[in-house]
């Protein structure tokens, strides 16, 4: 039995890893002109993650297909999610004009 625990705490230990290794990973440019010309997607809008990886938004309006990148210092985009039926957001409730009562 101790073995078998041993060798789970190992495979558990690693699954990370594992996953890790199967992102979808390439260079900027090759990632995003499979979107542009694949997808018909467009840059959304992103932002830092830290000071050396930025998180990217791009969707098709026309298709419904949205992707999120991880782009990291070095020129590598990594998708980290992507899906279909994008929805843009609802419009920010506007405030009445005047002063309260």
């Amino acid at each position: 039995m101790p073995r078998f625990l041993t060798g789970l705490t190992a495979t558990v230990a690693l699954l990370p890893a594992a996953l890790h290794a199967q992102t979808n990973c390439a260079a900027r440019d090759t990632v995003i002109e499979k979107l542009a010309s694949g997808y018909g997607e467009v840059f959304s809008g992103g932002g830092l993650q830290n000071s050396s990886a930025i998180f990217e938004v791009w969707h098709s309006e026309e298709q419904g297909t949205w992707t999120i990148l991880l782009t990291r210092a070095d020129g590598t985009s990594c998708i980290m999610a992507s899906g279909t039926n994008w929805r843009d957001a609802l419009p920010a409730k506007q405030k009445a004009k005047g002063t309260p009562s």
